[in-house]
């Protein structure tokens, strides 16, 4: 009786591991739960992860149909649906990341906050709502809600969920875009990058100094597929899908002297974890395979006006009166122009969840602490 007990005791204890190793293999059956709370995210960015930043704090309007596939209405998303960052979230089985701005969200920033705020770049410093000031109202939060924790007051983020947490960083595409609506030389916004990729080594440092130990940085897409750039460009040097091709070259510079970056921290900052993210070379793939995909007229925008070949006008943008959207945003790779549809963050979000875009090879839930199915 006892041996037939052990037997099956020790065929469990061997099982356990390797079940576990067998679960580490595949990333999308693995869920998350960090320390006992649901996971902690930050993240800083532009409209490529605004979740609602601009519309909460400066009251611009962000109408319907933004939204209409899966909130049935605007939430300050600029998408048909949900972004990367949502489907991310959705990922480890926690809520969406509010943004820091929305005082009437109801949320109690419990699983982290979004700083995010559309149209923002890196430089100038301190223009509402650059990464600086992204970073100092990250400062200020956390300074506030450890005042809570140490008060008892409610079931705020403490001094080890800071630490757990994941920090994410999405910038660089607005100083690049704006840069070149400046009439800057293509030789010209070059150099501005290592300025640019200088204040994202700071945001980094900055984290790393308040106790953030894990990274997630995506690099910049490419800029130069967007309909609203092939509508306004004169004199376009296109690549052969149709993409400008100066404004994609900027964006590769860019991203390697990002990768570059990542890899410099990762030497200094010894005990940290900080992962690059390609999501450059996931959207590219997408536009220059959109049929594979599904997709049709890749660089013609869901909703806007003006009909192909991008059915973009500035002055008629997406949600505004006078714009119409198209049908099926499936079919759509690109929503408003600049933003892309669910269905094409869907399909970014499975590449990066697959580990095959980011460095080192990491899955999206590392910063976890504890496994469960």
């Amino acid at each position: 009786m006892h041996s037939h007990f052990l037997s099956h005791f020790f065929f469990f204890f061997l099982l356990v591991p390797l079940l576990c190793l067998l679960l580490l293999s595949f990333p999308h059956t693995v869920h998350c739960q960090c320390s006992k709370r649901p996971p902690v995210i930050f993240n800083f960015g532009d409209s490529n992860s605004d979740t609602g930043g601009l519309a909460a704090g400066l009251g611009f309007p962000i109408n319907s149909p933004n939204g209409r596939i899966f909130f049935n209405r605007s939430t300050g998303r600029f998408s048909d649906g949900r972004l990367l960052i949502d489907l991310l979230c959705q990922s480890l089985n926690t809520s969406f990341v509010s943004p820091y701005l929305d005082s009437l969200g109801g949320s109690k920033f419990t699983n982290g906050a979004n700083f995010a705020v559309a149209g923002s770049a890196t430089l100038p410093k301190f223009v509402p709502f650059s990464l600086s000031i992204q970073l100092m109202q990250f400062l200020h939060y956390k300074a506030r809600t450890l005042e809570l924790v140490t008060t008892g007051s409610g079931n705020s983020i403490n001094d080890e969920g800071f630490r757990n947490a994941l920090y994410m960083i999405d910038i660089g595409q607005n100083d690049l875009s704006n840069s070149f609506s400046k009439n800057l030389t293509y030789a010209q916004v070059i150099k501005r990058i290592p300025s640019i990729i200088t204040q994202i080594k700071n945001a980094i440092n900055t984290l790393y100094n308040q106790g953030g130990r894990n990274f997630w940085i995506h690099n910049t897409g490419p800029f130069g597929c967007l309909p609203q750039k092939l509508s306004l460009v004169q004199n376009k040097d296109l690549d052969p899908y149709g993409c400008i091709s100066s404004y994609n070259s900027a964006a590769r510079v860019f991203n390697e002297g990002l990768r570059h970056l990542c890899v410099e921290m990762r030497s200094e900052l010894k005990d940290a974890k900080v992962v690059y993210v390609d999501i450059y070379s996931i959207k590219y793939d997408l536009i220059a395979n959109a049929t594979k995909y599904g997709f049709s007229s890749p660089l013609m925008a869901c909703c806007g006006f003006g009909g192909p070949p991008y059915n973009y006008n500035i002055k008629v943008t997406c949600g505004n009166p006078g714009s119409q959207a198209c049908d099926d945003g499936s079919k759509f790779i690109s929503w408003d122009g600049i933003h892309y549809t669910e269905a094409a963050n869907t399909i970014i979000a499975s590449k990066v969840l697959s580990t095959a875009y980011s460095t080192p090879r990491t899955t999206f839930d590392f910063f976890c602490s504890q496994l469960t199915i």
